[in-house]
C-alpha cells in the first residue's frame, strides 16, 4: 500500500514537472510570437515612415541644388545685355583699339562673378579676355558665336569640352550704326556647383532637354545618358543582392543600384531650358534608425523574458548571462548611434554655414550695384563742398570772416544732405511713403539752385524762372525731389556746353496735376528710347556712368508720377516732371 501511494506521489510530482515544462514552453512561445509580431509591425512601418522622412529631406536638398543653379545662370544672363550697350566696348570695335578693353572686362569679373569674359570681333577672334593667353584665338565656329551673330538676343549655349566637361556661355551680339561690331561672351562658372555636391552624402546629376549629364558630383558621368552613367558601375549579383535582401527584408524593391547599393533615384525639373535634376539617396539611414529602434525592442523583450523566467524558475539565471551580453551589444550600438547622430547634426551645421554664405554673396552682389548709385548721388555735393571751400578759404585770407560764415552754414547744410542721402540708398530696396509731406515744389526748386551756383556762375549761364506765387504743394520727400531737380539741371549744364549764350528755363505750374518743365538751348537728345536706362550716357568715359536719368526716373516714380524728355521745336531738350497735387493742401488753397 505504501508502495502504491509512493508510486503515486511520484507520478503526481511527474506531472507537476511535466506541467511546468508546457508552461515555460507556452509563455516562451507567446513571448517569442508577440516579439516576431511587434517586430514585423515596427519594421514595416519604420522602415516606411523614415524612408519617406529621407526622401523628403533629399528633395528639399534637390530644391536647393536647383535654386542655386537657377540663381548662377540668372545672375550672369543680363551681362551681356549690359555689356553690349558698354560704350567701351563700341568703341573699341569701332577704332579697333583695343589697349584697355581687356583691362576693363578684367575690373569687371569680380564684380559680376563670371568664370571670363570675351570680347569677340565680327571675325570670331578674342581682341579683349579677362585672361590674357587667349587674345588672338579664333571661335568663328563655336556655337556661341555663330548662334549669337544669328540671334538678336542672348543667347545661351553649352559646349563639350576636351576634357570631358561642358562651358556654359551666355553670348549677344553687339551692333552700331546698324551693322554688327562683334559678340561679347560671358562664360558661366557651374563647375563650383560640382565641387560642393562631392561634399553631400547624396550623388548628383544635372542633363540637359536631351537626357546627357553635363553637371555630376561623379566626373565619369559627365557626356553620357542616365542609364550609361548607372551601367559604369553595375548592380549586384543574384547571390548578393539574396544577402542584401535577407538583411534588409522589410524594404521595398529598391529603385536602381549606384556602386552595388540600392539607392533611392529622386527625379527634380530644373527651371531653365529643360534641364533636369537627379540625386541618389542611400538607404543606409534608414536601416539604421529602423535597428535602433528594433534594438530596442528586442532589448524589452529580453529584459521581460529574462525577469519573467527568473521569477518563473532558477534555472532562467543561465541564460539572463546572454541577455547581459546582448544588452552590452546594445548600448555599443546606442553609442555609435549617438556618434553617428551627432555627425549628421555637424554636417546639418555646415550645411546652415553654406546657406548663410550664399545668402552673403547675393548681399555683395546687391552691393556692388547701389555703389555706382552712391557715387553718383554724392558727387553734386561733394562739386559744391569743394567751391565753398575755395570761398571761404579766399574770404579768411582777407580777413573777411564774417561774410566766410555763410560758406561755411553752406557746407554744413552740404554735409546735412549728404548724410540724408546716403540713409536713402541703404535702404534703397524699401519702396514705401511713410516719410512723405507736404512740400513746396517752389522751394525745392530754389534748394536746388543753391546747390547748382556754384557751377552756373562759373558757366554764366541765363536762367530763367516762372513760378507762381502761391504754394505748389506735393506729398513727397523734399529731398529727393531735390536730387530730381539737380540731376535735370546738371543735364542742361552738359547740354549747353558749347553754345554761345546758353541759357536754361524752368516753369512750374499747377492745375490737375504739377508740372516742373526744365528747357535748354543745346543741341537736343537723340535717343530717347534708352535716355532713361541705367549706365547709358552720350557722355566721355570718365564724365559721367549714366545713372542720373534712371536714378530721377525711379523717385519721380516713387511719388506717384511721371518723367519725360522731348526735343523742343526751335531747338534744345525739354524734360518734364508731373507730380499729382496733393489733395489736402489743394482744398485748403481753395
Amino acid at each position: 500500500m505504501d508502495g502504491f501511494f509512493a508510486s503515486e506521489t511520484s507520478r503526481r510530482r511527474k506531472d507537476e514537472r511535466d506541467s511546468t515544462v508546457w508552461v515555460f514552453r507556452a509563455v516562451g512561445v507567446l513571448l517569442l510570437g508577440a516579439m516576431v509580431v511587434v517586430l514585423w509591425i515596427t519594421n514595416v512601418w519604420l522602415t516606411e515612415r523614415f524612408t519617406q522622412s529621407t526622401r523628403q529631406r533629399a528633395e528639399v536638398r534637390l530644391t536647393l541644388y536647383a535654386n542655386a543653379i537657377v540663381s548662377e545662370v540668372q545672375r550672369n544672363s543680363t551681362v551681356p545685355l549690359l555689356l553690349s550697350r558698354d560704350p567701351v566696348m563700341i568703341t573699341a570695335l569701332n577704332s579697333s583699339d583695343y589697349a584697355a578693353t581687356s583691362q576693363r572686362l578684367i575690373s569687371l569679373k569680380d564684380e559680376i562673378g563670371a568664370a571670363s569674359l570675351l570680347l569677340l570681333d565680327d571675325g570670331g577672334r578674342v581682341v579683349a579676355a579677362t585672361d590674357r593667353t587667349r587674345l588672338g584665338a579664333s571661335y568663328r565656329a563655336q556655337p556661341f558665336h555663330v548662334e549669337a551673330l544669328r540671334s538678336s538676343g542672348t543667347v545661351f549655349t553649352v559646349t563639350p569640352q576636351d576634357n570631358a566637361t561642358y562651358g556654359f556661355t551666355f553670348a549677344r551680339r553687339i551692333e552700331t550704326e546698324g551693322r554688327r561690331a562683334g559678340v561679347i561672351v560671358v562664360e558661366v562658372d557651374l563647375a563650383k556647383l560640382e565641387a560642393r555636391w562631392r561634399g553631400a552624402q547624396d550623388a548628383v546629376m544635372v542633363t540637359d532637354s536631351g537626357g546627357t549629364v553635363i553637371l555630376a558630383s561623379e566626373p565619369r558621368w559627365r557626356t553620357r545618358t542616365v542609364q550609361e552613367a548607372l551601367a559604369t558601375q553595375p548592380p549586384p549579383s543574384a547571390i548578393e543582392r539574396a544577402i542584401q535582401a535577407t538583411g534588409d527584408w522589410a524594404r521595398p524593391g529598391p529603385e536602381t543600384y549606384l556602386g552595388g547599393e540600392a539607392v533611392m533615384q529622386i527625379d527634380s525639373v530644373i527651371p531653365f531650358r529643360g534641364w533636369r535634376l537627379t540625386s541618389f539617396a542611400t538607404y543606409a539611414s534608414v536601416r539604421e534608425r529602423v535597428n535602433a529602434v528594433i534594438a530596442l525592442e528586442i532589448m524589452a523583450f529580453a529584459i521581460l523574458s529574462a525577469v519573467g523566467f527568473y521569477l518563473l524558475s532558477r534555472r532562467a539565471w543561465s541564460r539572463s548571462v546572454f541577455f547581459q551580453r546582448e544588452s552590452a551589444a546594445l548600448r555599443e550600438l546606442n553609442r555609435r548611434l549617438q556618434r553617428e547622430i551627432a555627425e549628421r547634426e555637424e554636417a546639418q551645421r555646415n550645411l546652415a554655414v553654406a546657406e548663410q554664405t550664399l545668402a552673403q554673396s547675393q548681399k555683395l552682389a546687391a552691393l556692388g550695384e547701389m555703389s555706382a548709385a552712391v557715387s553718383h548721388e554724392l558727387n553734386q555735393p561733394l562739386a559744391a563742398m569743394k567751391t565753398y571751400l575755395a570761398g571761404a578759404k579766399l574770404l579768411l585770407q582777407r580777413g573777411r570772416s564774417e561774410e566766410s560764415l555763410s560758406s561755411f552754414a553752406r557746407i554744413d547744410d552740404l554735409i546735412d544732405r549728404m548724410g540724408t542721402i546716403t540713409r536713402q540708398l541703404k535702404s534703397y530696396a524699401r519702396k514705401g511713403d511713410d516719410q512723405f509731406k507736404p512740400v513746396d515744389l517752389r522751394e525745392a526748386l530754389t534748394g536746388a539752385l543753391d546747390m547748382m551756383e556754384p557751377q552756373l556762375k562759373t558757366r554764366r549761364i541765363e536762367i530763367t524762372r516762372s513760378v507762381p506765387r502761391e504754394p505748389v504743394l506735393v506729398l513727397g520727400d523734399r529731398i529727393r525731389l531735390e536730387q530730381v531737380i539737380v540731376n535735370l539741371l546738371r543735364n542742361a549744364l552738359d547740354a549747353t556746353q558749347g553754345v554761345t549764350v546758353p541759357k536754361i528755363d524752368l516753369f512750374l505750374s499747377s492745375g490737375e496735376t504739377v508740372t516742373l518743365a526744365v528747357r535748354d538751348n543745346g543741341y537736343g537728345l537723340q535717343d530717347l528710347d534708352k535716355l532713361f536706362e541705367p549706365f547709358y550716357t552720350t557722355k566721355r568715359p570718365g564724365d559721367g556712368v549714366g545713372l542720373g536719368l534712371a536714378i530721377s526716373s525711379g523717385i519721380v516714380s516713387d511719388h506717384g508720377g511721371r518723367l519725360t524728355a522731348r526735343n523742343a521745336e526751335d531747338g534744345g531738350a525739354v524734360f518734364e516732371v508731373r507730380l499729382p497735387v496733393w489733395a489736402q493742401g489743394r482744398s485748403a488753397a481753395e
